[in-house]
């Protein structure tokens, strides 16, 4: 990947900004090409160990949103989860650095790999979200924590209303045929929604949550959990609802770069497996297990939307197509609620 696509350090930038650092001798310095274009980041290593050095990018470098995340990744360094520690300034021991308007961090830095997508992995993956709950279950900051998800959200549905006039002309498709998926998809979203309500979820205790349990946020090594990252996405709702979408993430079925040939099932096992090692150190109950399908299908329709709404296209994906898939997932989900529902029953 070319350094030149992602926002970089000035040389008298990172000196000033090392100067407040007690990393000892530095060997080298080198570019960390992952994540946000727009957040540069750097492994250095040093005398005193390798770590990751990183600039916050313009949009999530508020200052009391920072110090809310700072807060649980302390408090979770505390009780030996795993996760990349902060490291502390040189004179006060300050997690992040502020200098003019902008927000540094240091990381140390952790060795792993990416998620293989075996039974053992996605089990510990599930493990490590329930020890995530339960170690935040009592958490409180001092700083006010975002409460939004995607369930029964008014912006989900009307980006899905939005998705019509968002695609563009070369890959629209007729009128009717249009109107028909957007249509099954709001009535998807909105029966989902309503079915979890029904069941009690507004009723149930909120507590801290990740916000964005997925792959691409936890490093591996020998199928087992060395580091969950990314706390940016950190939030206050029911933690069945990160649950679900930890659940569908780790057992979602995708494929090459027809979006139209992938399967419309889940990977059962790799649901079992997800939700077996979270319920392994936190208890999943009855109900939680009941609303799990129907939130999954409300993440996936949030998480398809959004940008197609804003965008016409998810990625390097055509819109349409796209939306023709999340439909096809939808309603394989809903046709095995029954079998989703009972899959920790002995």
């Amino acid at each position: 990947m070319d350094t030149a696509e992602h926002e970089q350090f000035g040389t008298e930038e990172l000196a000033i900004c090392l100067s407040h650092y007690d990393l000892g001798i530095i060997r080298s310095v080198r570019p960390f090409l992952r994540g946000s274009r727009r957040a540069p980041k750097l492994v250095i290593d040093a005398e005193k160990g390798r770590f990751l050095f990183k600039r916050r990018a313009r949009g999530r470098d508020r200052l009391d949103k920072v110090a809310f995340t700072h807060g649980l990744q302390i408090h979770l360094a505390g009780e030996n989860f795993p996760l990349p520690h902060l490291i502390g300034t040189r004179e006060e021991n300050n997690s992040m650095l502020v200098l003019g308007s902008r927000i540094y961090e240091m990381f140390e830095f952790i060795s792993g790999g990416g998620y293989d997508g075996s039974h053992e992995a996605t089990y510990n993956a599930g493990r490590a979200m329930g020890l995530y709950h339960k170690l935040l279950e009592t958490f409180t900051s001092q700083y006010e924590p975002p409460t939004g998800s995607y369930h029964a959200a008014g912006a989900v549905d009307q980006a899905i209303r939005n998705t019509a006039g968002s695609l563009p002309p070369e890959s629209r498709p007729p009128d009717e045929e249009l109107a028909r998926t957007v249509k099954t998809l709001q009535a998807a979203y909105a029966t989902c929604a309503s079915r979890t309500n029904e069941i009690g979820l507004n009723d149930w205790n909120r507590q801290i949550v990740h916000g964005d349990w997925h792959p691409g946020n936890m490093l591996f090594r020998d199928r087992a959990v060395v580091a969950v990252i990314d706390y940016d996405s950190a939030r206050n709702y029911q933690r069945a609802i990160d649950l679900a979408n930890g659940a569908l993430q780790f057992s979602i079925i995708g494929g090459g770069k027809d979006a139209s040939r992938w399967a419309a099932r889940l990977d059962e096992q790799r649901f079992q497996r997800f939700l077996s090692g979270y319920d392994s150190v936190n208890v999943i109950s009855q109900a939680e297990l009941q609303v799990v399908p129907y939130l999954m299908c409300e993440a996936m329709i949030a998480e398809s939307v959004m940008p197609i709404a804003a965008t016409g296209s998810f990625g390097s994906f055509e819109g349409f197509g796209f939306l023709q898939m999340i439909d096809r997932k939808v309603r394989w989900i809903l046709n095995h609620v029954a079998d989703l529902q009972k899959v920790l029953d002995d």
